[in-house]
């Protein structure tokens, strides 16, 4: 079943940043100003890139023209800065997948984050042609992007093994909450592990992977660049502490409400965001509010990031 493990791939490794996208105060468009900054910040905290355009990103909320220009945004003011530039383009539409990933590519993206389908949960065969289809359709780096809780589909080890035999199909970012799932996937395949969950990073470590695409880097991006930076130079018991001092607040703020929603209150209270999110996604209840206002005075993070510049 195993193969030689071949961890050198360059370009998925270490701290990737999953950035909001920053609205209007009314939500009507994109706050490319903030946007900007919210780049050069991630910039100043040393992540090794950022991945426009996902989850954290309410990609599902963004028309074709504004996907296309937070891309081109996060290309142009990233990039310059040294930051790797991974676009998501995904879709359950294997055309508009295809299209998207193309995009990207054109666009000057270094890769491409491509999630599992999701509402017509394909099958094990139906997600291999997908992703083949799009790994075959341009040369742009894929990492496959796995979060069933999300798409209602599970990417299999025995799936991904088959697809990792494509050359343009070059990670993982492994949201499945599963050590198992991620073990078998790196028993099996070449393929660069990046965890999808902050608390999960350096378990995920600890098998293999080699970083972690975070949406807790919004906040703290050189901390999250630290605990990397730490755990692939073998220095465990540095990542450690960092893991532990995160815990609370990695947990927190992915169990409080639906990612973005917490981490998009968190950066509002700091000055870092406008915090609007787009429908259907609402604001917390109080009660959150408050809960997340208490994990970042226990993180001194208020002190630390309330009114700093980019």
């Amino acid at each position: 079943m195993s193969q030689p493990i071949n961890r050198s791939n360059k370009l998925f490794r270490g701290a990737f940043t999953a950035i909001v996208t920053p609205f209007s105060t009314d939500g009507a468009s994109v706050d490319f100003a903030r946007l900007h900054e919210h780049i050069q910040f991630q910039a100043a905290g040393r992540v090794a890139g950022i991945v426009p355009c996902g989850t954290t990103g309410e990609s599902p909320t963004l028309s074709e023209v504004e996907h296309h220009r937070v891309i081109e945004t996060a290309i142009k003011v990233g990039q310059p800065l040294g930051l790797k530039i991974i676009a998501g383009a995904g879709s359950n539409s294997t055309q508009h997948a295809i299209d998207l990933h193309r995009f990207a590519h054109r666009a000057g993206a270094d890769g491409a984050l491509q999630v599992n389908p999701y509402y017509n949960r394909p099958s094990q065969e139906g997600l291999y042609r997908h992703f083949m289809a799009i790994a075959d359709s341009s040369d742009l780096p894929i990492c496959l992007y796995n979060i069933p809780g999300r798409t209602g589909v599970t990417l299999m080890p025995d799936t991904a093994e088959r697809l990792a035999k494509h050359p343009n199909i070059q990670a993982i970012k492994e949201a499945t909450g599963s050590l198992d799932s991620a073990s078998e996937i790196l028993a099996r395949t070449d393929l660069a592990l990046l965890s999808g969950d902050d608390s999960l990073t350096l378990p995920f470590a600890s098998i293999g992977g080699v970083g972690v695409v975070s949406v807790l880097s919004n906040l703290v991006p050189e901390t999250i660049t630290n605990l990397c930076e730490a755990f692939n130079a073998g220095d465990f018991e540095r990542a450690r502490h960092i893991h532990f001092d995160l815990l609370p607040l990695s947990r927190g703020l992915l169990t409080l409400d639906v990612n973005p929603v917490p981490v998009k209150t968190a950066m509002k209270m700091l000055g870092r965001d406008t915090g609007t999110l787009r429908l259907p996604l609402c604001p917390p209840t109080k009660t959150v509010t408050e809960a997340i206002n208490r994990l970042l005075e226990a993180g001194n993070l208020s002190r630390a990031l309330a009114g700093t510049s980019a």
